[in-house]
């Protein structure tokens, strides 16, 4: 995978955001580059970190997939009938 260094970077990004405003908002405050979930209610918000998060959960488990031997894999063992 091409620039695995930067989705590696993007998906930790997305979980330390996610998991830091999921805990600020429990407090009652928010990050400012996030202020504009608010506007669509408190639920919406929650909802939106929490899928941040799952965002960046994904993005580092698709990052660490080694896509070529997973197609060799996939290849070999075809099923016989």
């Amino acid at each position: 995978m091409k620039n695995k260094g930067y989705w590696l970077l993007l998906g930790f990004l997305l979980i330390v955001c996610g998991f830091t405003a999921i805990v600020l908002q429990l407090i009652g405050v928010n990050w400012w580059f996030l202020q504009f979930l608010e506007l669509g209610g408190r639920l919406f918000a929650f909802v939106a970190k929490i899928l941040m998060v799952l965002a960046g959960v994904l993005t580092i488990v698709f990052a660490h997939t080694d896509w070529e031997r997973e197609r060799r894999e996939s290849s070999e063992e075809q099923p016989e009938a």
